[in-house]
Parts: structure tokens; sequence; C-alpha cells
């Protein structure tokens, strides 16, 4: 082994995980963890919900302090950039020009929130949100009398609109499609998300195309939509989505096609660089194609599978993906890809805030979506795995306890 060793580019929570389980599973060579950020790695999710409502500080985010990265022999470089991946000479260059050589190379560098070029998108309070420094300059427009038009019907912004009612201002969630979570969830769910929102006083602007943000004195007063109306607000967050943020990748001559292209240890087609996390796309054997996941499961799950093929050690065992989203007092948990479904069922009752949608394919459980259901989430995410037909009327049956159907 040579003294270049592992380095890491992302110091978020895939990247921070593959370097501390690297030294856990007996790397004895250097690691470096380069990042963006000030902060060493900590959790993205609360960003949203708890970072907002002022319920956690950096402190709780945090996934380790820094002392353990000095213990453990792991140097972080934040507040770092790197320019360049150099596969021949198999080496790394920050924007400052420094270049360090590597042995192996992990790319962590996750997805960038996708921007509207419209007129007034570079006025201040128009916002996107990933970092903590992004929730942060976002609370500080959030609380009684304020207004907020949250571009983007996915669950950022859905869990940015609860957040928001919670601190007391007003929240308007404006979609291009005709309904909320259209490109992440059935029908049945936007249906209850879009009521249960309203119960909480959001309003919602469905099939709406945004034209332009307009401002005063440099600032954001209002999001114009196609129709000529405005939708006056004091901040507006765009969360239309997030592509991989996979150019170091793309410029280096690695495959990218929606996400890095790597292989079921995390591998690109360079056998020295792997990658993980939301910046790749990867095999889903399960369903027997290729898909990109955006989801701190994910990441920990490929963070693992580096961390094994360059420690020597067996492959875990597969997965089935998973995800959740917390809006108020509802948990939100799903599992697996409703991918090739010829069946929808509804076990529970949305009315009651309680229920879980199940999408089958001949029988076997494809995917399920959970809200305050977590015995469902949980047997539905075995029986994913397993690939073993149930009966669609037990399963719909919720006399019928998730043991029982899966017996």
């Amino acid at each position: 082994m040579s003294d270049a060793g592992v380095i890491i580019i992302g110091a978020g929570h895939g990247g921070g995980t593959a370097a501390a389980l690297l030294r856990q599973y007996g790397w004895q060579g250097p690691i470096r963890l380069v990042g963006e950020e000030p902060l060493a790695p900590y959790q993205r999710p609360p960003l949203s919900k708890a970072w907002l409502k002022g319920e956690a500080d950096e402190e709780a985010l945090i996934l380790k302090p820094e002392s353990f990265y000095a213990e453990a022999g792991i140097e972080l470089m934040m507040d770092a950039r790197v320019a360049a991946i150099e596969p021949a000479a198999k080496a790394v260059r920050l924007a400052t020009g420094e270049r360090f050589p590597y042995d192996h190379l992990i790319i962590a560098t996750g997805a960038k929130p996708r921007r509207l070029h419209i007129p007034g998108a570079d006025l201040d309070g128009v916002l996107t949100l990933r970092s903590a420094a992004d929730a942060e300059a976002l609370k500080a427009h959030l609380g009684p009398g304020k207004r907020i038009a949250v571009v983007g019907g996915g669950y950022i912004g859905l869990e940015v609109a609860a957040s928001a009612r919670y601190l007391g201002a007003e929240a308007t969630v404006i979609e291009k499609e005709a309904r909320i979570l259209a490109r992440v969830a059935c029908k049945t769910l936007s249906d209850f998300f879009t009521r249960y929102h309203q119960d909480h006083g959001v309003a919602f602007e469905v099939a709406a195309d945004v034209t332009a943000f307009e401002g005063a004195d440099g600032k954001v007063v209002g999001v114009r939509l196609g129709d000529g109306r405005l939708i006056a607000c004091d901040v507006a967050l765009v969360g239309i989505g997030a592509p991989p943020d996979d150019h170091l990748a793309a410029h280096a001559g690695l495959t990218c096609d929606g996400g890095i292209v790597v292989d079921l240890e995390a591998r690109t087609a360079d056998p020295s660089i792997f990658a993980i996390g939301d910046v790749t796309r990867r095999p889903m054997p399960l369903y027997g194609r290729m898909f990109r996941l955006e989801s701190v499961a994910n990441a920990l799950e490929q963070a693992r599978h580096a961390a094994c093929a360059l420690t020597g050690r067996p492959a875990p065992a597969p997965e089935v993906t998973w995800n959740w989203s917390d809006q108020y007092d509802l948990k939100y948990q799903f599992a697996g890809l409703p991918l090739d479904a010829d069946d929808v069922l509804v076990r529970g009752d949305p009315d009651q805030a309680k229920f879980a949608v199940f999408h089958l394919k001949s029988g076997v459980i494809q995917a399920v979506e959970a809200v305050n259901a977590p015995a469902e989430f949980m047997g539905g995410r075995l029986l994913i795995g397993q690939r073993k037909p149930v009966d669609p009327a037990r399963l719909a049956d919720v006399s019928v306890s998730m043991k029982e159907v899966a017996a």
C-alpha cells in the first residue's frame, strides 16, 4: 500500500460514513475527506424540519465530533473545492492548485438544487435548500406575519411548508404538475397530503407555470404565474429537484448517464474510483434495471459496499431501498420502487391518517408507501426483498396482521 491512500470527495452523510467504515473495517492507509462546506459531515434531512423549527443545531446534526476524525487518522479538508480529477495521474486537484495523489478515490458529491432560469431568479430571498447555510438563511425569513412561496410540490417543498406553518408563516406551494408529489408518489398519497396541508392552512397552486420572480429594491416580493397572477411573498424557496453533481466525474471521462454509473460494489468504469449516494446511477437487481436513488439509506448502503470492496470484506447483504418524510405529526415511510406494478391497493384509512399503499406485480409487492403505519412499512419492505407473492385480499384487510400476510 502506498502513502496515497483513499481520497473521498464530498463530506456529506455518505462520504463521512465511508471514511468511518474504512477505518472500522481495517483500512490502514491514509484517508482524506474533502468537503466544500465548513462543517464536518452532518445529517441533511433535518434541515427542512428540525433545523428550521429551531429544534436542532449544528451539534445535533453532525455525524461524529471532529475529534473522532483526528483520533481515527482521517484528515478532514473542509472549505475545500476539488477542481478536477486526474485519473491518468491518479490525483485530485483542488481549486487552490494543490494536487493530492490517491490509490483509490470515492466520489460522494451528492446532488445540487435545480435552479429556475427566469427573470428575477437572482433577487435576494429567492433561495434553495441543500446545506446548513441554506437552512439558516431560510429560517431568518420564517415566522408570524411572513409569507413563503414554495416553488415545487415535492418532499422538500412540503416539509418546508409544514415547518413554515409551525412557525406561524403563511405558505403557498406552487406545482407545475396537476398534483403535488407527481414524480415520487401515487395519486392517493398526493390527494392525502394536499388535504392534510390545506387543513393546516397551506394554499396550493397546481398546474401552474412560474414565469418570473418580482422584486422591489432588489428583494423578492412575489412569484408571477403564467396566467398573470402574482403570489405575494417575503421569501421564495425553489425546490424543483436536485440533479446529480457529476460534473467532476464527467470531465474525468467516467461514464455518466443521469448520474455516475456504478456496479454493485459502487465501483465506476475506472477500477480505482468508486462513487456513492445521490450522485450515482446504480444497479437495482430486484427490478432488473439501473436507477438513481436519492436517499440517506442508499448513500449508507453504497458506503458499506465501497468500504467492503476496498478492505476485502464480503459484500453486505442486498437492501431494499427506503426513505421517509416528516410533515406535521405524519411519518411517511416508503420502501421499494413502484416499477412495473399492475395492481395498487390501500390498506387502512386515509381519513384517519393511518394507511399504506401497496404496489404489486403479479402478487409480488414492488413498493409500499406508508403514513403513520410502521408495521405496514416494515412488513412491506421485508416482503419486497423476499419476492414472495401475497394474497391481495388479505393484504388489504387490516384485521389480518402483516405477519399473517407474510406467512
